[in-house]
Parts: C-alpha cells; sequence; structure tokens
C-alpha cells in the first residue's frame, strides 16, 4: 500500500482536548469542527481539530480525511448541556434562587462534568469512509 492510500490506517490518536473542543463547538454553534487525518497516510495517523472548508487549497490527491467527532463515541455519551436547559432546571427549583451568576456558574458545572463523561464514552474503533473504502480503526484518546 502507498501512502496515498487512507486504508492502510490501523490507528487513530486524537488528544481529549481536540475532541471536546470540536464537540463543543459544534453543538454551541455548529461550527463544522471535524477531526482531519493529514496525508502521507500510514498505520498509525494523529487526527487533529480542524474547521470543515478551511484547507485553503490542500494539494492532492490524495485529500485529508474529515472525521465527524461524534463518528468517535458510544452511542449512550451524553449530550451536551443546553444553556436553556441549565436555566430552565434552576429556576424550577424550588430551593435555588435564580441569578445570571448562579446560572453561569451551574452551567460551567454542568459541561465540566459533560467533559468528564465524554473522555469515558470513546469508542475503541471506528470505521473511516475513504475515497478508497473503508478503514476500520483503533481509537486511542492522548491526554
Amino acid at each position: 500500500m502507498s501512502a496515498d492510500d487512507p486504508t492502510r490506517i490501523r490507528s487513530l490518536a486524537i488528544t481529549a482536548e481536540d475532541l471536546l473542543a470540536a464537540l463543543e463547538a459544534n453543538a454551541r454553534r455548529d461550527a463544522g469542527a471535524v477531526l482531519r487525518v493529514t496525508p502521507p497516510f500510514s498505520g498509525r495517523m494523529r487526527a487533529r481539530l480542524h474547521l470543515a472548508g478551511a484547507e485553503g487549497g490542500y494539494d492532492g490527491p490524495p485529500q485529508p480525511i474529515h472525521i465527524d467527532p461524534e463518528q468517535l463515541l458510544d452511542d449512550d455519551a451524553p449530550a451536551f448541556p443546553s444553556v436553556d436547559a441549565t436555566e430552565d432546571d434552576l429556576r424550577s427549583s424550588p430551593d435555588v434562587e435564580y441569578t445570571p451568576e448562579r446560572h453561569r456558574e451551574r452551567h460551567e458545572q454542568r459541561v465540566a462534568a459533560w467533559r468528564a463523561a465524554v473522555r469515558d464514552r470513546v469508542r475503541e474503533e471506528t470505521t473511516l469512509e475513504t475515497p478508497d473504502g473503508e478503514a476500520t480503526v483503533e481509537v486511542s484518546v492522548l491526554g
């Protein structure tokens, strides 16, 4: 297999921070964040945070592979907590008075809990869709 063949990828490494940033950017503002693997391809590759469509003219073929960050999560991974749901929960609590500061603090706590939970819900492997066919790869989370 040549370095142009993405099906030669066997394992994919990604930092937890890149994965979380991509998921959060897409949940908050549908940013089009992906994890990108760039050629030349080898058995072990690194996927990095990237905004889809921001290549600015990538020479190729081969083209980079874009991976939807959701694809790396188990089916039971929690959804990103919404600001509105946090506010609704806070306002409906008879034991707590709503304040903007308390809302901000509570939402920060929920986001921190979501981040911790997502780190534990990354798939051990995933399937990459490439122009040369599918490649099932092992997923390793760094940090």
